[in-house]
């Protein structure tokens, strides 16, 4: 992975976008800003294109031809997950960000944006991942290694992507916190406001890798009416009114 300095030019961008003059003004405003900036216009160039290299930050547009942006997504997601993709969308509803953040994103911007907010959403997942020190810690069955930027259950690799990396690390250097999700917004996001369904999402993405049966969770689970809680106690998973209620939420 390239070295990610932010706002110079050893940090890596590439643009997914079809739209000419959209690709254009965002990679010209990038190229200004000092990222390393690669623009393509289609889906199957930029497969082509993250082939042979790996970039820090994908801007990807939804809506592309030849592969659609969700299945890019998907495909950054299982060969790249140290990579951050920030998904472009016309479509300004809660579903359809939630769809984007349920294949793999770590941030989306709904269109027409600001530039300036694009380059402030870059800087701010570049920063997260700097900022992490290097000490491995071990919680129970989990090991984490911030070096590396791997985090391992019952020695066995856990497969996340940038995101679910840092709010499993946030959650393990918390045991046994509850938090909000605005706290998490603002701790794991650095968003002092957004929409609270984006860490719904990822939560249960989350769940989906780390917990035997995310349905009923024993380490990651929700405190009702409070917001959400790690353990390495054990939790009770399916025959607990605690695993059923971190189960059922959304």
């Amino acid at each position: 992975m390239a070295a990610t300095i932010v706002g110079r030019v050893n940090a890596t961008v590439m643009i997914v976008e079809d739209d000419a003059a959209v690709r254009t003004a965002v990679g010209d405003y990038l190229r200004a800003a000092g990222y390393t900036v690669t623009a393509v216009a289609d889906g199957g160039r930029a497969r082509d294109e993250l082939a042979g290299q790996t970039p820090d930050v994908v801007v990807l547009d939804r809506m592309l031809p030849i592969v659609g942006g969700d299945v890019l997504c998907g495909e950054i997601r299982k060969n790249s997950p140290q990579v951050m993709v920030i998904m472009l969308t016309a479509l300004d509803s809660v579903a359809q960000r939630i769809s984007g953040l349920e294949r793999g994103a770590d941030d989306y911007l709904v269109k027409p944006f600001s530039m300036r907010e694009l380059q402030l959403r870059i800087e701010t997942l570049l920063r997260r991942g700097q900022k992490s020190p290097l000490v491995p810690m071990e919680i129970g069955p989990f090991r984490i290694d911030p070096a590396r930027r791997i985090a391992f259950l019952n020695n066995a690799t856990i497969p996340l992507t940038t995101r679910e990396y840092e709010l499993l690390l946030f959650f393990a250097r918390h045991p046994e916190e509850v938090f909000t999700r605005d706290d998490i917004l603002r701790e794991v996001w650095g968003w002092t406001f957004g929409e609270a369904s984006t860490v719904t999402v990822h939560v249960r993405r989350l769940r989906e890798k780390i917990e035997p049966e995310p349905r009923y969770p024993r380490y990651l689970l929700t405190e009702w009416g409070a917001g959400y809680r790690f353990t390495v106690a054990g939790g009770a998973g399916r025959a607990s009114g605690a695993g059923r209620a971190g189960g059922s939420a959304r």
